[in-house]
C-alpha cells in the first residue's frame, strides 16, 4: 500500500486529505494549509509525509561532519530573554584572545574539516578584529572550512567599521569567511521580536544580510526559535519569509528548527514543549520548506535520542562532532552538558535506526573515510 492510500483510508479531515495530496504531489503548500498542519494533524502522518520528502530529496542518507565550535565571547550588547549565555563586561564572562581560539584549532583533531565559530555580540570587536581572526585561520588551516558568525554579529561588526552592508560582506569574504550559520532569527514576527529580543537586528535586517551573502557567493543556514510565546502561525509565516528569499538566492544549505530552553534565563516561568511538539516541528518544516536541500537536527540542543528519532520525522542531517566546545545550550538547560561524540558513535546512533551515515564537507559532498 502506498503513502495515497494510507491517507485515503484513514479518516482524516478532508482538508488535511487535500493538504497531503498536494504534499505527494511535491505541489507548494502555503501559510493557512501549513497552520492546519500544526493544529489539525496527527504526528503519525505527518512524519510519514516528512520521510516521504526526505527521501525524495536526500535517499536514505543521514549527514554529519567532523566540526568544532569556538566561542570568541560571550559578553554581549544585547539584553534577550531566552538568552542563558550572554553576560556584561565586568561580569563572569569570557574573552577569549586570537591567540587562545588558534590554539584551539591547533591542538583540535587533524581530521576536523569544520570551525563554527558563534558568540556574544562584544561592543569593542568590530569586523577587523573578527577577519583578522579568519585570516589568521586560514594561514595555519587553508583547508579548514570557516563557518562563522551569526547575522546580529555581522550587523554590529558591520556598522562598528562605518560600512555599507554589501562593503562589509564583501570585505569578510576577502579575509576568507566561508560561510555563516543561521542563528539570531530567532522568530520573524516584530512584535515578538519586541517582547523577546527588543534591541536585536530586525527580522528584514537578517534576512537582508544572508541575501547580501548568498550573492556574494557565501552560503548560509536558517534557523527559527520555537516554543515560547509564538503560535503556529507565527512559525508558518518565519518560515515563508525564508522560502521566499531561499527562491531568490539559493543560498540556504540547511534548515535547523532551535527549541526554547528554560534554564537560566528571564523566561524561565514558560514550560518547555513537548518531544511531540519537537517532532511536530521537525516534521512541518520538512513539508512546508520545499526548497531547503536539509533539515538538521542540533543534537547539542535535542539531546541525541531526540535527535536520533528525528531522523523518521524529515530530518537527514545530524550536525557534527561538536568536541566540548560549546555552551550555549548547556547553560540553558540541554541534557548534552558536555556535548561531544566520535565519529563512530555518531555512525552507530545513525545506523542503528535504519539509516546511512554518511561524512559530508561543510557544503554537503561526501567524504571518503
Amino acid at each position: 500500500m502506498n503513502i495515497s492510500d494510507i491517507i485515503n483510508n484513514n479518516n482524516y479531515q478532508e482538508s488535511i486529505k487535500a493538504i497531503a495530496a498536494k504534499i505527494i504531489e511535491g505541489k507548494r503548500i502555503d501559510i493557512n494549509e501549513c497552520v492546519d498542519l500544526y493544529e489539525n494533524t496527527d504526528l503519525s502522518l505527518l512524519g510519514m509525509l516528512a520521510n516521504y520528502i526526505r527521501e525524495q530529496k536526500n535517499g536514505n542518507f543521514t549527514y554529519f561532519n567532523k566540526n568544532l565550535h569556538i566561542e570568541p565571547t560571550n559578553i554581549c550588547i544585547h539584553n534577550c530573554k531566552f538568552c542563558s549565555y550572554s553576560k556584561k563586561i565586568g561580569g563572569d564572562g569570557w574573552e577569549s584572545t586570537v591567540d587562545e581560539m588558534l590554539e584551539t584549532i591547533n591542538k583540535a583533531d587533524k581530521s576536523i574539516t569544520e570551525v563554527h565559530i558563534v558568540g556574544g555580540v562584544h561592543p569593542y570587536r568590530d569586523i577587523h578584529y573578527y577577519g583578522n581572526l579568519i585570516k589568521q585561520i586560514k594561514s595555519i588551516k587553508p583547508n579548514l572550512h570557516i563557518k562563522a558568525f551569526t547575522a546580529v554579529e555581522i550587523d554590529y561588526m558591520i556598522k562598528k567599521a562605518n560600512l555599507n552592508l554589501d562593503e562589509g560582506v564583501q570585505l569578510l569574504k576577502n579575509y576568507g569567511l566561508d560561510s555563516i550559520p543561521g542563528g539570531g532569527a530567532e522568530i520573524f514576527d516584530e512584535t515578538l521580536r519586541a517582547e523577546i529580543c527588543p534591541s536585536k537586528t530586525s527580522s528584514q535586517q537578517w534576512l537582508e544580510i544572508h541575501k547580501s551573502l548568498h550573492l556574494a557567493g557565501i552560503p548560509s543556514n536558517a534557523t527559527i526559535l520555537y516554543g515560547h510565546i509564538e503560535t503556529y502561525r507565527h512559525r508558518a509565516e518565519h518560515m515563508d519569509r525564508l522560502r521566499l528569499l531561499q527562491d531568490q538566492t539559493k543560498g540556504f544549505n540547511a534548515f535547523i528548527p532551535l527549541k526554547f530552553k528554560h534554564k537560566n534565563n528571564t523566561m524561565s516561568e514558560i514550560k518547555e514543549v513537548s518531544v511531540v511538539e519537537d517532532l511536530k516541528n521537525y516534521a512541518i518544516s520538512r513539508i512546508f520548506l520545499d526548497n531547503f536541500p536539509h533539515i538538521k537536527s542540533y543534537w547539542p540542543m535535542t539531546g541525541k535520542s531526540l535527535a536520533q528519532l528525528s531522523l523518521s520525522f524529515g530530518v537527514d542531517d545530524f550536525d557534527g562532532t561538536i568536541n566540548d566546545s560549546t555552551k550555549i545550550y548547556s547553560l540553558a538547560g540541554s541534557e548534552e552538558q558536555n556535548p561531544s561524540m566520535s565519529t563512530e558513535e555518531i555512525k552507530e546512533l545513525i545506523t542503528t535506526v535504519g539509516r546511512i551515515p554518511v561524512e559530508r564537507d561543510s557544503l554537503y559532498n561526501p567524504i571518503n573515510s
